[in-house]
């Protein structure tokens, strides 16, 4: 296993992180759960990225489990806050009260005295920057969260952020997590050059682009059964949008590339990710340990220029690279 720093904090991650979205406390059972986290460990695996939402909750639960008996200065672990945690006004957003519960109950469900890294899920407009900033610097000093990032915020939210903190003393975003990958890139015309010159590191998640990239799903073919296609608990709606004929020809197109560098259709997938050098960790996924070993061997992986050239001439339009796609909820959901 590789580690970079996480942005320009001191903090060294595993350039692979494990993530429970979906699968943990949803998709596999516990038992199949255990023995991912367990293989990532197996295979270096140090950093570990949940929400309090994922699975109603019970996400953070599972991974908590997973991890006792683990030697808690080894291992960074991550969570997050926004999204809906209960039925009533305050029980989501950024407010203090909300960010304050959340903590509270996200350390009770991982089994820990805190968090290395603290993220807001999304931008919260009904929420005064200043405050949701002021409670997160709270919790620093307080001890229970170490580091603080965003998730899935526009350049500009985050330069807000970031001029807000200078001037309050506050501490400063490291760490802002975004989907990408190479059919989802909407984060290199503003995002990236931003937080390169202001030191916050992308974690990012879906680098295989929800299974899509390992060439499982064919055009004109039925999804695999038993794939996260088929499966509403594990996203199927959220896949959808990548299973149109011309982007799947273009995917099976990508594993002459993926044979010529020696890797699989998924290890070629997260490498690229990782050639971003603002990229801090590539966040896998996995129902099975086996998903974890594969996707681990692509740490390290260096790739030239002319195989990423090739990569874009054969995905060509099917690229998404609008900045504006990345958008927070007008009103707390």
């Amino acid at each position: 296993m590789e580690f970079r720093n996480l942005g320009r904090s001191g903090l060294k991650i595993s350039e692979i992180a494990y993530g429970n979205w979906i699968t943990h406390g949803s998709q596999v059972e516990e038992e199949a759960a255990h023995a991912c986290v367990h293989a990532a460990l197996d295979e270096g695996i140090t950093t570990f990225d949940t929400a309090d939402v994922y699975a109603g909750t019970r996400a953070e639960e599972v991974l908590g489990r997973a991890l006792k008996g683990q030697r808690r200065e080894g291992l960074e672990i991550f969570t997050k806050v926004y999204w809906p945690t209960g039925s009533g006004p305050n029980d989501r957003g950024l407010s203090r009260k909300h960010i304050t519960e959340s903590i509270h109950g996200s350390l009770r469900r991982l089994e820990t005295d805190y968090v290395d890294l603290y993220q807001a899920h999304r931008f919260d407009h009904e929420t005064p920057l200043e405050e949701t900033l002021k409670t997160f610097d709270d919790l620093v000093r307080q001890g229970k969260v170490l580091y603080v990032g965003v998730s899935e915020w526009r350049a500009d939210e985050i330069a807000e952020a970031l001029r807000i903190a200078d001037e309050m003393g506050f501490d400063r975003l490291v760490s802002n997590q975004p989907q990408y990958s190479m059919l989802w890139r909407v984060i290199e015309s503003e995002v990236v050059p931003l937080c390169e010159k202001e030191g916050v590191g992308q974690i990012v998640w879906s680098p295989i682009a929800q299974g899509v990239l390992t060439g499982k799903y064919l055009p004109g073919a039925a999804p695999p059964a038993g794939s996260r296609a088929t499966d509403q608990a594990s996203g199927a709606d959220f896949i959808g949008r990548w299973l149109e004929d011309d982007l799947l020809t273009r995917v099976q197109e990508l594993k002459p590339i993926a044979d010529e560098v020696g890797l699989s259709m998924a290890q070629l997938a997260v490498a690229w990710v990782l050639q971003n050098d603002n990229v801090s960790a590539a966040i896998i996924g996995a129902s099975r340990p086996e998903q974890v070993r594969d996707n681990v061997k692509a740490a390290g992986v260096k790739l030239d220029a002319e195989i990423l050239s090739r990569i874009d001439d054969v995905l060509g339009a099917v690229v998404e690279r609008d900045p504006g796609k990345t958008v927070s909820p007008a009103r707390r959901p």
